[in-house]
């Protein structure tokens, strides 16, 4: 058989759906596969496809005539088409038209949205599910769902962080610490994008509800967003023992730096956010939301989304005993080795290639 040729496509690119297909290209370049990358242009910059060894195709993020014609010429003799993210996927099913060119979607996360726009989002699942020959959900949650939208084939598929995002070793925690100011108080560290569906508004209830501990815990927030301003006022207001740091690229350093990890969100698939916690040994408390629970197993503290009380009284109980923290640490480290590698997720794509690829073989007499 010839060299197979795939083309992977991205739409808007998450940060987790650009480090997974530079990763992906990267590791099926390495055995041999022919790789395209369609993307905007921006994402190359910051995610060097091209270094992978994949040929890149600047596609903007429109889903105009002129755009998916770009993507339609990209796929011209594709074996696989592969897209990451609903958008990306309804832009290469209309790229791909009648052909028989098999297309496959990897579903990295979910959206919310409510009224007109929910319901535009119910047709944007339905349509991108239903143009997909393969699903692959990056948790079970995302896997049922696509089942609700019509999908014909749904398959769990755990995507592996690269470890290039999780560091092995970071810089002394204590300078760290020295930086913030908490050398003598305990640190909290929340990250991510300052949006509402990350419940920073439920851990700003919760850090009033620690304030009256002694010496008063520091809750560190590291990232950015339209939320900011909002935050910033209630963290002003009620006087409450929280820093908003900004964006940070020293993340594992936080981490590592931590008391205690806190990832409060509405909804997470495979949250690197979670993955660093736990490799680097920081104890984690998240809320027991989409693909958090069988991500982390028995190695963190779950808690009902949207529950202040709850979270606050695991963060008091944590910060008190030293001992369960230290067990915490200890069971994340081992938690973390029974995630599925970047070799295993490449061999499973490889897999599902292989699969929708060979009947297409033998009817061209290959």
């Amino acid at each position: 058989m010839s060299q197979l040729r795939t083309v992977q496509v991205l739409g808007g690119g998450s940060a987790d759906s650009s480090a997974h297909v530079s990763s992906l290209a990267a590791g099926l370049v390495a055995r041999g596969v022919h790789v395209t990358v369609c993307a905007p242009a921006d994402l190359d910059r910051a995610y060097d496809f091209s270094g992978t060894g994949a040929r890149f195709v600047p596609v903007p993020r429109r889903s105009d005539p002129a755009a998916v014609a770009a993507l339609r010429g990209a796929c011209v003799g594709a074996d696989v088409v592969h897209a990451h993210g609903l958008h990306a996927g309804v832009r290469a099913g209309l790229a791909l038209g009648g052909r028989r060119t098999p297309l496959v979607l990897t579903w990295h996360t979910r959206a919310y949205a409510e009224g007109a726009r929910g319901q535009v989002l119910h047709l944007l699942e339905r349509r991108a599910a239903r143009a997909a020959a393969v699903v692959l959900g990056t948790s079970s949650d995302l896997v049922d769902r696509a089942r609700r939208r019509g999908a014909r084939d749904v398959r769990l598929s755990p995507v592996a962080t690269p470890l290039s995002r999780i560091p092995a070793a970071v810089r002394d925690g204590g300078k760290v610490r020295a930086e913030l100011g908490v050398l003598d108080r305990p640190l909290l560290v929340s990250i991510g994008s300052l949006v509402p569906h990350r419940g920073y508004d439920v851990l700003l209830d919760a850090a009033r509800m620690w304030r009256q501990l002694d010496p008063v815990p520091l809750l560190v927030i590291a990232g950015e967003g339209r939320g900011r301003g909002a935050l910033q006022r209630r963290i002003r207001d009620e006087e409450l023992p929280v820093r908003l740091i900004g964006s940070r690229d020293d993340v594992a350093e936080l981490l590592d730096a931590a008391d205690l990890a806190l990832l409060p969100s509405r909804w997470e698939a495979r949250s690197v956010v979670a993955q660093q916690a736990l490799r680097l040994g920081a104890p984690l408390v998240a809320t027991a939301v989409g693909g958090v629970p069988e991500l982390v197993g028995d190695a963190a503290e779950l808690v009902p989304y949207g529950n202040a009380e709850a979270m606050a009284r695991v963060v008091v109980r944590l910060l008190e005993d030293p001992a369960a923290r230290e067990h915490m640490a200890g069971a994340g480290r081992a938690q973390a080795v029974s995630w599925p590698t970047e070799d295993d997720t490449i061999a499973q794509v490889l897999s599902v290639y292989d699969e929708l690829v060979q009947p297409l073989a033998v009817g061209r007499g290959w």
